[in-house]
């Protein structure tokens, strides 16, 4: 289920926008502020930003240019402000699409589906992912080490893609099960998970006790910590 986060002060609009998205079968969380807002994106798992951007402790525009310092979130402002500049303002700052209040809500379900399937389409476009010493070759399914490939289960290459798509970003663990089971069809638990995670450690990391790749975020889940790039 896509993991949608609305960042929007009008909670009448709020509610009318989460009501019509649960409905098409999404999971919509609501924000309401700046803060609330970077708190569940800390979290991990969301696939798309709904962004107000006059909200009671500070701009959308601020957050948004956050979000793309880290990560290729796709960002859609829902506003007011309609001028060109303001629509010009947005989409440089990275904002995926830009959609003027009143919102009319099947438009918007419609332009949301483009936006993650355009999103969707620019990973699956990218045939070698890098990160530091670490070389995974999409194509062909093989990961590399310092040049020297390492042999991954396929639960195992699996977590990694998910992992190093998603760089500096955190996945929660209910996010990567639910990853694992629609892409493998198998049961994986949450202990289960533990252990694929330390397994993919002693193969990716210098010191698996300390790792720099793979990080932990007590109680919420997991993270690749290091910078990736894409060709």
């Amino acid at each position: 289920m896509t993991q949608i986060l609305l960042v929007e002060d009008d909670a009448n609009l709020a509610f009318g926008i989460e009501y019509t998205l649960s409905s098409e079968g999404y999971m919509v969380m609501v924000a309401g502020t700046l803060e609330e807002a970077r708190l569940r994106l800390a979290a991990g798992g969301v696939e798309l930003v709904l962004l107000d951007i006059n909200l009671p402790d500070g701009s959308g525009y601020e957050l948004c240019r956050e979000i793309r310092a880290s990560s290729q979130i796709p960002v859609i402002f829902l506003t007011a402000l309609d001028e060109e500049a303001n629509v010009v303002a947005g989409l440089d700052l990275g904002a995926d699409d830009y959609m003027t209040k009143p919102i009319r809500t099947k438009e918007l379900v419609s332009r949301m589906k483009a936006v993650l399937r355009r999103n969707i389409k620019q990973q699956q476009d990218v045939n070698v992912w890098h990160s530091q010493d670490i070389e995974i070759r999409v194509l062909e399914g093989s990961v590399y080490k310092n040049k020297q490939e390492i042999i991954l289960t396929g639960l195992e290459y699996r977590l990694l893609l998910l992992l190093v798509t998603h760089p500096k970003q955190i996945c929660s663990r209910g996010t990567i099960l639910s990853h694992l089971w629609d892409m493998s069809g198998e049961f994986i638990d949450d202990n289960t998970l533990s252990v694929h995670i330390r397994r993919l450690r002693e193969k990716v990391e210098d010191v698996p006790a300390a790792p720099q790749y793979i990080v932990t975020i007590r109680g919420v889940g997991y993270k690749w910590n290091m910078d990736v790039s894409g060709r």
